[in-house]
């Protein structure tokens, strides 16, 4: 689906906590070990520095043992192990395993939605969820300010905290620093840090960069009280058409690898495992998805298949290890079957990889040695009636029978798809609330018990890692001063600056000079933001020192796939009008995908390709005051028949491309 692209504000509105939150969170808020604390009775000093945790609680009361604090979750007024942050949290995780019975720990096997009504969640769903089925990590997909965010999760969690064992809920959500929003892959941000694509940073060619933006995510992310990220996509862009490319970190292999890590560690926080600060990140999406055929998506019963005719699987599995070497915490398989894939004498069997015993049990936990958990796409437990088989772009992927990829499994009920997955080594069924199926399942001897402890383990692990048992708790006013910060947004310029490709600079027309350009005519270009650096606007490219024209990714077909921009998108139109005026012309295309560039080239004087970039960014990169410093992160084809040439599953592979991988001009500030 088409994202709307979005530029960042300035300023935030500070707004208050709302009434509604303020009521349910009840009389009793404290915080132990922080520098804050309210509460309606005096807290007690923490113990040794460097042994007391930040402690959060809305009801449940504190214990006080030698000194140090802990939240009786159970409420008996004792010190259980599960409640003690003392011990390891394996220990942690088994005995509070012990004292779930299989409905409980079925809760823990399944990663619901959070639904949002208006800026918060719907209560009576999440309280449904939690309360009634068990379930305690869900994603968000609510666009709102930090502070309402956090607001809103404190809400999920004060929920959790009112059930018998207090488990706390882990929220996931989806990238959402990005200047675009598409369904079901990205968020639009509201507040938060702008930062392009990852493709941009493997464009910026800048691993330490990269760990920078991760760890301003990691700290946006916990002060809205969000302690996952499904990302990053360690996925190759071997297939141009493909239209999850963004989010990739380029068509090289070793490159990727290097960046994957590198994010890895910035929004965990390190190298050595989750702590307290860490925001765990779910690499996808394994294996080979980049390698779609003819680019389709995934999400519809038509793009099922990825291919590998040029025998490149491996170099597809490459990225994944700079996720698994900087201890990424989980990992999200592709929806996608990977066609007729024959590896090591082994015929891959005909499912979606969420179902794959082979790609999940040999390949991932035995070769690789992944130990964290695995955590499905969403809506592969789901149904696929005839009407979704039939469904194809521009319709939606979501429709009339809800959501349901279960590709290479449309004839199975959901219990039987439940099973399927959890027993080829999925921890979590991603999109699905329904904890009864796992329940089910093991009622039928499709799944069996030893097998829901196994996986529930190690749900538990992470979160005792994550400090949620202890904080589980945000500050939405933290949340409001940290989110979209100057110091942040000057790393997310950084990296646009650093990002950005110049392709074409006829007659060294950038950085242009102030003496010679006054006026200027834009297209896609706020106003305000050139006025502000003291250029005059005009509507008339003809009137215009300079024309500045956005070009959006096409997604022209029927399948949305096309690659080449053309008069039937007004953008273009208004760049040939502005070269046709006689104006020195600047195209802006965002290189969402490898677009075809041809009829671009030919038209303008000068091409600043972008990832993702603000218009302050922008103009000042027109204007001298920064200068572009990416090189490609993947080739641009020079033709749609060569891009149709192509193997889904090579890198780079079309003929006589326009601009190479790496490719990238240079200029200094003026």
């Amino acid at each position: 689906m088409d994202g709307h692209p979005r530029t960042p504000r300035p300023s935030r509105s500070r707004r208050r906590v709302s009434r509604a939150a303020a009521a349910l969170a009840g009389l009793v808020a404290v915080t132990i070990g922080g520098t804050t604390t309210s509460s309606a009775t005096p807290a007690a000093p923490p113990g040794r520095a460097g042994d007391q945790p930040v402690l959060s609680t809305r009801g449940v009361e504190l214990l006080r043992i030698g000194g140090l604090q802990f939240r009786d979750l159970d409420r008996d007024g004792r010190l259980t192990p599960y409640e003690d942050w003392r011990l390891s949290p394996a220990q942690r995780a088994d005995d509070l395993l012990g004292r779930l019975d299989l409905a409980q720990r079925a809760g823990l096997l399944v990663h619901g939605n959070l639904a949002s009504s208006g800026t918060t969640y719907d209560v009576a769903a999440t309280v449904r969820d939690v309360a009634d089925r068990h379930v305690t990590t869900f994603i968000t997909r609510l666009s709102a300010e930090p502070a309402q965010i956090a607001e809103a999760n404190n809400l999920v969690q004060l929920i959790a905290e009112q059930q018998p064992l207090a488990i706390p809920v882990l929220v996931s959500s989806d990238p959402r620093n990005g200047f675009s929003e598409t369904e079901g892959q990205t968020v639009a941000g509201e507040g938060t840090t702008s930062l392009p694509d990852p493709t941009g940073l493997s464009a910026a060619g800048d691993p330490d960069l990269t760990r920078r933006v991760g760890d301003v995510v990691r700290q946006e992310f916990r002060a809205m009280g969000i302690a996952e990220l499904l990302g990053p996509q360690a996925d190759l862009a071997t297939e141009p058409r493909w239209t999850r490319i963004d989010g990739t970190f380029g068509s090289d292999a070793a490159t990727a690898r290097d960046q994957v890590g590198a994010y890895v560690d910035g929004v965990q926080g390190g190298t050595a495992g989750l702590d307290r600060d860490s925001v765990a990140t779910v690499t996808k999406h394994w294996a080979g998805y980049g390698a779609q055929v003819d680019g389709y998506d995934s999400h519809y019963h038509y793009g099922r298949y990825a291919a590998f005719p040029g025998g490149n699987f491996e170099e597809h599995l490459l990225p994944y290890d700079g996720a698994f070497a900087a201890g990424t915490a989980g990992i999200m398989p592709t929806y996608s079957i990977l066609q007729g894939l024959q590896r090591e004498g082994h015929d891959v069997e005909q499912v979606g990889a969420g179902f794959n015993s082979y790609l999940l049990q040999d390949v991932l936990r035995g070769e690789k040695g992944f130990d964290g958990v695995v955590l499905s796409d969403w809506g592969i437990t789901g149904d696929c009636p005839q009407e979704c088989l039939d469904n194809r772009p521009p319709n939606r992927f979501v429709g009339s029978w809800g959501v349901g990829m279960p590709w290479g499994m449309e004839d199975a009920t959901r219990t039987e798809r439940f099973a399927k997955a959890l027993n080829a080594g999925v921890d979590q069924i991603g999109g699905d609330s329904d904890s009864t199926q796992v329940v089910a399942a093991v009622e039928q001897g499709l799944l069996s018990a030893d097998r829901v402890a196994q996986a529930a383990h190690r749900v538990l692990v992470q979160k005792f890692q994550l400090g949620l048992f202890e904080n589980p708790f945000v500050d939405p006013a933290t949340a409001d001063r940290i989110a979209g910060n100057a110091r942040f947004q000057r790393i997310g310029d950084e990296a646009q600056e650093k990002s950005l490709t110049l392709l074409q600079n006829t007659d060294d027309l950038l950085p242009v000079s102030r003496a010679s350009v006054r006026t200027v005519y834009l297209a896609g270009v706020d106003p305000a933001v050139a006025r502000s650096r003291g250029l005059a606007v005009t509507d008339d490219p003809a009137e215009a020192d300079l024309a500045i024209v956005r070009i959006a990714d096409p997604r022209s077909g029927t399948d949305l796939t096309g690659l080449e921009p053309t008069e039937e998108q007004e953008d273009v139109r208004l760049l040939q009008a502005a070269a046709a005026a006689g104006t020195p012309t600047v195209a802006v295309p965002k290189l969402a995908r490898p677009l075809i560039l041809t009829g671009v080239v030919a038209t303008a004087d000068a091409v600043l390709a972008n990832y993702g970039v603000s218009d302050e960014v922008l103009l000042d990169t027109v204007l001298g005051r920064r200068a572009p410093g990416g090189r490609l992160p993947f080739e641009l084809p020079s033709s749609t028949a060569a891009v149709e040439a192509q193997l889904p599953d090579v890198a780079d592979d079309s003929a006589d491309p326009l601009f190479a991988r790496g490719a990238g001009l240079s200029y200094d500030r003026r």
